[in-house]
């Protein structure tokens, strides 16, 4: 039997990266999984792969009516959800303080931080249903220190605002067995981050005590640990996972 044998999540960001990656292991590990991306060629394409378990549904995460149709869609095929990865993301423009504009820093903060006030609003009363349910929110290194090597007061900003938003929900919902935790990341070796830098790895490992990036599946083993049952007294906490970066 697997660790989430019977629960129905709901990934956002699913269609490649560490969003991909969780779909995959939450899949195989039992749950029954509605992935959400922009991205609808490989959203389609990883559902089909991943079998009856998955299901895509097309999904602007800063949009309220989006989150509203994914809940339907979801009680509809799976029922009541148990389990939110708020995973979607983006770097947005890299600029310093007084050089990004307001129209970069905001969009940065919708996709971020407003998507993942949007996501537990929506999906928070499904879980009240169900009687329980756990919220992983993937924040970032940026969101315990300032950024490194990628200046953004936006991404830092939207970062550190999941950590705190994290916690408000863990603490008002506890009672309701109901779990919140943020997940911070350092250097994962995704799409979005080789685009970033354009190149695997490059400067960045000098940065690193471990000497590497990681794997999305080593990410995906802390959000599968924090979904299941075997983290049911860990809530609102911020779980690193960055070979050491912000212990320097």
């Amino acid at each position: 039997m697997g660790k989430l044998e019977g629960k129905t999540a709901i990934i956002t960001g699913a269609s490649r990266g560490m969003g991909e990656s969780h779909a995959r292991r939450f899949v195989r590990e039992g749950a029954r999984v509605l992935l959400t991306d922009m991205r609808i060629a490989e959203g389609e394409a990883l559902a089909k792969d991943l079998g009856p378990n998955a299901k895509f549904v097309q999904h602007d995460v800063t949009k309220a009516a989006d989150w509203d149709s994914v809940i339907r869609e979801a009680e509809a095929f799976f029922g009541p959800v148990e389990i939110l990865v708020n995973n979607a993301g983006i770097l947005g423009a890299m600029a310093k303080t007084a050089d990004i504009s307001e129209a970069d820093y905001l969009q940065v903060c919708a996709v971020n931080q407003h998507s993942v006030y949007l996501g537990m609003h929506a999906v928070i009363p499904s879980m009240l249903r169900r009687g329980k349910g756990s919220i992983v929110n993937i924040s970032s290194i940026a969101g315990l220190v300032a950024n490194y090597g990628f200046p953004s007061l936006a991404y830092v900003a939207s970062k550190f605002a999941v950590r705190g938003m994290t916690k408000a929900a863990a603490v008002e919902y506890g009672p309701h067995n109901i779990r919140a935790n943020s997940v911070h990341p350092g250097f994962i070796m995704t799409p979005m981050m080789v685009e970033a830098t354009n190149e695997e790895g490059g400067d960045a490992l000098s940065m690193i005590p471990l000497g590497r990036i990681a794997e999305p599946e080593e990410v995906s083993n802390l959000v599968l640990f924090l979904a299941s049952d075997e983290s049911s007294y860990i809530s609102g906490a911020e779980h690193v996972i960055d070979a050491g970066m912000t212990a320097q």
